[in-house]
């Protein structure tokens, strides 16, 4: 796959991962994940894929105050099937799988101290892991250009215009 340098943000992070800047602040995308419409990325481990929030999620949610899993290690769970719900600074609002697959291992220590979903996003911070993983998802670059060519209507929600 051939690495492209659109601009000299992009430079700047170097090779191993983008930036996609929300006015003065930067959503890091490391290139050695794969990512999602909801805002998840995922990194292969072997035969299963560990999932978190991107910087893009987490800056837009600000803290995390409370995580909560309607599924179980085991689970298949289906793409787009709600899973969870979390608590932030700025909503409250229900999660969704990404992708489908079996559900293999919930980061527990979340459940008592979601802090690192804030603090190590692309680390400590990630959610849960799944295999047999099935669904579209998008390399940094796509990512980007998703982030890209949706941002403006992302600003219009949080500020409360969806209607203009």
């Amino acid at each position: 796959m051939s690495k492209r340098n659109d601009s000299s943000d992009d430079a700047l992070s170097g090779e191993s991962e983008l930036i996609f800047w929300m006015g003065k602040y930067a959503a890091v995308l490391p290139r050695d994940r794969r990512y999602c419409r909801n805002h998840m990325w995922c990194q292969a481990q072997g035969e299963r894929w560990r999932f978190g929030f991107t910087s893009f999620a987490v800056r837009l949610m600000q803290d995390v105050y409370f995580l909560d899993w309607y599924i179980r290690e085991g689970d298949w769970v289906d793409s787009w099937q709600h899973i969870g719900h979390i608590e932030t600074s700025k909503a409250t609002a229900d999660l969704f799988a990404p992708l489908a697959g079996r559900l293999v291992e919930i980061n527990q220590a979340l459940l008592q101290d979601p802090s690192p979903i804030n603090l190590d996003g692309y680390g400590a911070g990630w959610l849960f892991a799944m295999s047999e993983v099935r669904g579209e998802s998008w390399d940094a670059e796509q990512y980007k250009a998703f982030l890209e060519a949706t941002w403006e209507e992302t600003q219009r929600t949080l500020k409360g215009d969806i209607n203009r």
